[in-house]
């Protein structure tokens, strides 16, 4: 393996200085894996992204097995997980229940997926829009009651497979209703990777016009069309500051076939160490990780900072 070097720091104006990686492999990177990964590698590909300075993994996901066996193995998970001080671990939970089940566990940090259109909420949580809320009212209500943060994914905000262009007032209007419910984070998903910069500043400029405070917002861009690098640098100088990816470029989504993989971890690190944006994770370890992960996977990492650094 040859060894991590980093680019060249040249800074750019209004870009924060700082920023905080929710590093998503270990539950939307695994979840549409065919081949179910062992418990055991869950747990150190767990480890391995602590290890490399992650403070913010979402480990798992608390959906019935049914839907996604990759991750029916969530109450075993969290009873073994080596938690590492400083260190959050938030779970994906679709409706009451799961939170049941989730509190049972002992988490202490839960995320809700929700959908900026009819067809979507319709094909991934079998509701309209309006039932999806009613259903995760409560779900929202009793995390927060228990003094738990509430992530809220919002997914499909620039375009849907089966409706084509989201408008951006839509966008805003479910945005908006997931903060009423309680949300303590926003996390603005580009599900099927068709978005571009400009429609990004347009779309976090709406919601800073709405009373939205994008300190409590976060971005998700699926790389479909190669502009997820340019996509978060948009949001960056919007004034984001938290920003989703998986390790190696894992995921997609199993309900919408047109979703590739998520931004790659080790690209937006390398693009952020060259803009002088500090993240406390180390690329060598996390290159070292995603070629691990690979391996037990049975196929090269999608990542083109990983490609080039470890093969």
């Amino acid at each position: 393996m040859v060894a991590a070097g980093l680019p060249d720091v040249v800074e750019l104006d209004a870009l924060p200085a700082r920023i905080t990686i929710c590093e998503v492999g270990p539950r939307d990177g695994l979840q549409n894996e065919s081949a179910i990964v062992p418990l055991e590698v869950k747990l150190e590909f767990l480890d391995r992204l602590a290890d490399a300075g992650h403070q913010l993994i979402e480990m798992t996901s608390f959906v019935h097995p049914k839907w996604v066996p990759q991750l029916a193995d969530a109450e075993q998970l969290v009873s073994r997980l080596n938690r590492r001080p400083g260190v959050r671990y938030p779970v994906l939970v679709p409706n009451a229940r799961g939170l049941d089940r989730a509190l049972d566990a002992g988490v202490d940090e839960i995320a809700i997926f929700a959908s900026a259109t009819e067809t979507f909420a319709q094909r991934n949580l079998n509701r309209t829009m309006a039932e999806a809320l009613e259903m995760f009212a409560p779900v929202v209500a009793g995390a927060r009651e228990r003094g738990l943060r509430v992530r809220g994914y919002l997914s499909m905000c620039f375009g849907d497979p089966w409706e084509g262009r989201v408008p951006l007032q839509q966008v805003v209007r479910a945005a908006g209703e997931l903060v009423a419910l309680g949300c303590t984070e926003l996390s603005l998903g580009d599900t099927i990777g068709v978005a571009t910069p400009g429609q990004v500043r347009a779309l976090l400029r709406l919601l800073v016009e709405s009373g939205i405070d994008l300190n409590t917002v976060a971005v998700h861009f699926h790389d479909t069309y190669g502009q997820a690098l340019a996509n978060t640098l948009a949001a960056l100088q919007a004034g984001v500051t938290i920003v989703d990816a998986s390790a190696g470029g894992l995921g997609g989504c199993p309900y919408a076939e047109s979703a590739t993989g998520n931004l790659a971890t080790e690209d937006l690190l390398w693009q952020l160490a060259g803009l002088g944006i500090e993240t406390g994770v180390d690329l060598t370890k996390l290159v070292e990780t995603s070629a691990w992960m690979a391996g037990q996977l049975g196929r090269p990492s999608p990542s083109r900072v990983v490609q080039a650094l470890a093969y």
